[in-house]
């Protein structure tokens, strides 16, 4: 029973933006299994919702995917607790922020806001995978996993290079991901993307553990000049929905001011971090 739930999940993962139809003679060969089982199986998940057949026999991802995608995007706490922050940290600075998790070593990104002034960065939309090692938000994810767990993302995965600046070898990896697990921020300098870089922290859950990194993403000539303001401010942001998902630290302060580009111009952004 678990062998068959666990292959109709390897079904349902097969469906990718690049191959979003798959027929029988497919599956099988890619999942090593006979064609009358991959035939079965995905009928199976067809007359249940999650699958639909085409009208040339093969198959495509079902609207009941899609329906229980809206109940998990409703019910989420941690996109209930982050969505609020970050309007905040959007309006306050008018670029892109975004919410990621790590799924199969790589970077699911779960929301994305987008302000006035921010660059369209069509990598990063809700849904779209990326390797972890070349973004803020990833490595973070990666910094706050075992270094054998890491080693086994990056044997899978390698490290491909996106630009000049991204990180290629693992020592190089390595040093950057301590360097992140002790300062609690990442930065991406034009790693992904010539011209464009980001700043991003953990979100921890009630027992510590980091599920998730808040960024934001802004132009490489307005990032540096404000530099040490984009980082307190997305530190901040991350404590407070840290706070509101129950982890609690000692040394946070009882008021957490995230700091915008207005600030000084009397538009401050002042979050209430209560207490536990």
């Amino acid at each position: 029973m678990l062998q068959t739930v666990q292959k109709a999940a390897q079904v349902l993962r097969l469906f990718t933006p690049a191959q979003p139809e798959w027929g029988v003679t497919e599956v099988a060969a890619v999942l090593d299994i006979p064609k009358s089982g991959a035939y079965a199986l995905l009928r199976t998940l067809a007359a249940e919702g999650l699958l639909q057949r085409t009208p040339n026999g093969r198959y495509r991802l079902g609207w009941s995917l899609f329906e229980l995608s809206q109940t998990l995007l409703e019910t989420s706490c941690l996109l209930q607790a982050a969505r609020p922050v970050m309007e905040e940290l959007v309006a306050g600075w008018g670029e892109t922020t975004h919410l990621a998790v790590l799924v199969d070593g790589q970077v699911l990104y779960v929301e994305k806001l987008q302000g006035d002034r921010a660059l369209e960065i069509v990598l990063s939309r809700v849904g779209k995978r990326l390797p972890a090692h070349c973004s803020g938000v990833g490595k973070v994810l990666l910094a706050h996993r075992p270094w054998e767990e890491v080693l086994a993302i990056v044997e899978r995965q390698g490290l491909p290079a996106f630009t000049p600046n991204t990180i290629t070898t693992i020592d190089r990896l390595r040093v950057e991901l301590e360097e992140v697990r002790l300062q609690g921020f990442a930065y991406d300098q034009e790693e992904v993307m010539v011209g464009l870089c980001c700043v991003a922290a953990p979100i921890r859950d009630e027992s510590g553990q980091v599920i998730a990194a808040m960024s934001l993403s802004v132009p490489a000539y307005r990032f540096y000049p404000y530099r040490q303001r984009l980082t307190t401010a997305v530190i901040e942001a991350a404590r407070h929905v840290s706070t509101q998902l129950g982890y609690y630290e000692d040394e946070l302060p009882r008021f957490s001011q995230i700091p915008s580009r207005r600030q000084g111009s009397g538009r401050n952004q002042v979050i209430g971090a209560r207490r536990r």
